[in-house]
């Protein structure tokens, strides 16, 4: 695999003119090694759970726990009816306690405390680690033991902050989505359809293609203090290394008004269309390259601006609630 490439002096600007219009994962070295809770956590696991409890709210927060016997790998049960772990919540606080009492066997049991927004749950962290790159986007926060993520992706911008304990994170562009052998998409672990490949013991009987996502696909080991952007819709697989692991991460996409999610569009695609016969498949799928993707340029170009309606490139946000509403009451009738 290929390394990802590394900017070092990125400031906003540069980030949002040069780096994230090229959509390619970009590692920023030592991006944030002054946040108090990097340092804190360069002291010991106990200073850095003592940090962070400074701020918490005693909330519950949304966690993964599972046996030794996964060894941190948070995946499916054999037969895909369910999980190998155990999906939860728990106190901030009880988490870290965990970690320090546990985190330290050979092959302790996992858990992962999963995308903690930090206004909600620990108000005054984000003003003391205040990311360089961005403007007003929330901070989540992640904590576990040693682990491993299984390959997906989001639909949105990324940057992960790595605070603690070394990570790799291994992409992938979204055109490798058929090299990576997905799962279900009506039952994921965390929301995010995951590959069922086992990186660690990959079986190319069963998953051949995945040796092209392999050649294609581009890696980054973090050091607390290191970042990485990972551009909408690329996966990505993250593997945790220490006793106890911290990232904080932003998520942010272009505001939409009155949209919905390309996601959902996405499914309802893959049900109402798949499965019809060849022909018809290649006649919608002119459409959406002409109306969808504008293979052709701007498919209401022709149409005087007022009367360009959803085909337009700015649709009117009353217009666009008024065809969701239309739809929403067809699809309440099927």
């Amino acid at each position: 695999m290929k390394a990802i490439p590394e900017r070092s002096n990125v400031n906003a600007e540069i980030f949002q003119n040069e780096i994230l219009p090229a959509a390619r994962p970009v590692v920023f070295r030592q991006l944030v090694p002054d946040w108090p809770v990097v340092k804190a956590g360069r002291q010991s696991p106990k200073a850095l759970a003592d940090y962070v409890r400074r701020f918490d709210r005693g909330n519950s927060v949304s966690t993964m726990f599972g046996p030794a016997s996964i060894k941190g790998r948070f995946f499916y049960n054999d037969d895909l009816s369910g999980f190998n772990f155990q999906q939860g919540t728990a106190k901030l606080a009880a988490a870290f306690d965990y970690i320090l009492e546990y985190g330290g066997r050979e092959q302790p049991p996992a858990l992962a405390v999963q995308s903690v927004p930090t206004r909600a749950n620990l108000p005054g962290f984000e003003s003391e680690n205040r990311n360089p790159l961005l403007g007003d986007v929330e901070p989540r926060v992640w904590i576990g033991t040693a682990g491993i993520v299984a390959a997906h992706h989001d639909p949105s911008e990324n940057i992960a902050c790595a605070v603690a304990g070394k990570r790799r994170f291994t992409l992938f562009a979204p055109d490798q989505v058929g090299n990576l052998y997905m799962g279900p998409y009506e039952l994921t672990p965390a929301g995010a359809t995951i590959s069922m490949v086992d990186f660690d013991a990959p079986d190319y009987e069963r998953f051949p293609k995945f040796k092209d996502a392999l050649e294609a696909a581009v890696y980054a080991d973090l050091e607390p203090g290191d970042a990485i952007f990972i551009p909408y819709l690329w996966w990505h697989h993250v593997r945790s290394l220490a006793q106890m692991n911290m990232l904080v991460n932003y998520w942010w996409a272009p505001p939409a008004p009155g949209r919905g999610s390309p996601r959902d569009a996405f499914i309802h695609a893959m049900m109402e269309i798949k499965d019809l016969p060849p022909a018809h498949r290649d006649a919608w799928r002119v459409m959406f390259e002409h109306y969808v993707f504008k293979a052709d340029g701007e498919p209401g170009a022709h149409l005087r601006a007022e009367r360009r309606g959803i085909v337009g490139g700015q649709a009117d946000p009353d217009l666009i609630r008024s065809v969701r509403a239309a739809l929403s009451r067809v699809l309440g009738r099927n």
